[in-house]
């Protein structure tokens, strides 16, 4: 019965989180310290330090590791802890899923349609200055001379966009620079 409660809880977290991981930890501590006082407070704050140092989404990380903490306090087996692991990483990511999917869906009933493309046209452009903008605002003073990545941005663009280079092969090639100048 506690797989049902941790994927509802996880699921319903998946649902109504918009922003990423960290807009999904505040719903995350209610839910779990508070609503349904699965673990408490300190664990929690050690669940978030460890879902930061570790590779991956903070949210799914989080959610990962209490599935596992929780199922662990109960005394379960090593098995049944993995697999509330198992439960609430799927109960989380299975939201934003089932959306991807949908809107596939709907794309491709639609792409040929001419008001669908119209409004795909327009919204192409202010999707790349959104990009943009997040770049701009991720530059910093101390970071805007470093005009070896500048370098290196221009060689990069001027690759994908001019000699349609794989963009793989490109990725590739600037950390392997960035490798070895810094």
């Amino acid at each position: 019965m506690i797989y049902l409660e941790l994927f509802m809880t996880f699921f319903v977290i998946g649902i109504f989180t918009i922003g990423g991981g960290y807009a999904m930890l505040s719903i995350i501590q209610s839910q779990v310290v508070t609503a349904h006082h699965w673990i408490d407070e300190q664990t929690f704050t050690d669940i978030i330090a460890i879902s930061q140092m570790t590779p991956g989404p903070i949210g799914i990380n989080s959610a990962t590791y209490i599935g596992y903490s929780v199922l662990h306090e109960t005394g379960a087996s090593e098995f049944m802890c993995v697999l509330g692991s198992f439960t609430t990483t799927v109960a989380a990511v299975l939201p934003s899923f089932i959306i991807v999917l949908a809107l596939c869906h709907v794309y491709s009933k639609f792409s040929d349609n001419p008001i669908f493309e119209g409004i795909m046209s327009w919204l192409r452009p202010a999707i790349i200055g959104l990009i943009g903008a997040a770049a701009i605002v991720l530059i910093t003073p101390e970071n805007f001379v470093d005009w070896t990545s500048w370098i290196l941005f221009t060689v990069a663009f001027f690759l994908s966009l001019a000699k349609k280079s794989n963009p793989i092969l490109i990725i590739l090639a600037g950390g392997t620079a960035g490798f070895f100048l810094y």
